[in-house]
């Protein structure tokens, strides 16, 4: 994958997959720090352990339309290129979080690339799920919440 908005479009097709109906997406550029950080926390059905730790592989998949599951592991060795990791949470019936640290001057780092006509992809492909995004740059706060346009209707 070309950037690390198409990693994220990715994950969420994961969650989708896995029920979820509530999808939190948090990019924070700290550039200070130098960290990039990259969490999606859904609540779809989960997995155990023993999915957790197939999940990393490229070789295991849930999906029926192919046999490889290259979302998770691709996106675990962007990280690890740019002296980061993917840490990997959840539990069955607790949903699942993602999240990958990148150091941010890293000149393997992937760029972001273009994160909100991802997001509207997002939305306008599944209207109906709860999707809450926030983009943290600097001193620069980025914030969308699906609840917040309905509420507006």
């Amino acid at each position: 994958m070309e950037d690390l908005s198409l990693h994220i479009l990715d994950i969420v097709e994961n969650s989708l997959s896995a029920s979820a109906k509530t999808i939190e997406i948090r990019i924070d550029e700290d550039a200070e720090h130098d960290l990039l950080v990259i969490e999606i926390v859904d609540d779809g059905k989960g997995m155990d352990a023993e999915t957790q730790q197939k999940a990393l592989d490229p070789f295991f998949t849930t999906r029926t339309t192919r046999r490889v599951g290259l979302g998770l592991p691709l996106l675990a060795q962007a990280a690890r290129e740019c002296e980061g990791e993917l840490q990997l949470a959840s539990g069955p019936g607790k949903g699942t979080k993602v999240r990958a640290v990148f150091r941010y001057s890293h000149p393997d780092r992937k760029p972001l690339g273009d994160i909100y006509e991802t997001i509207r992809t997002i939305i306008t492909g599944r209207p109906e799920i709860e999707l809450r995004f926030e983009h943290r740059k600097g001193d620069s706060i980025y914030y969308f919440d699906t609840r917040d346009r309905e509420s507006n209707d």
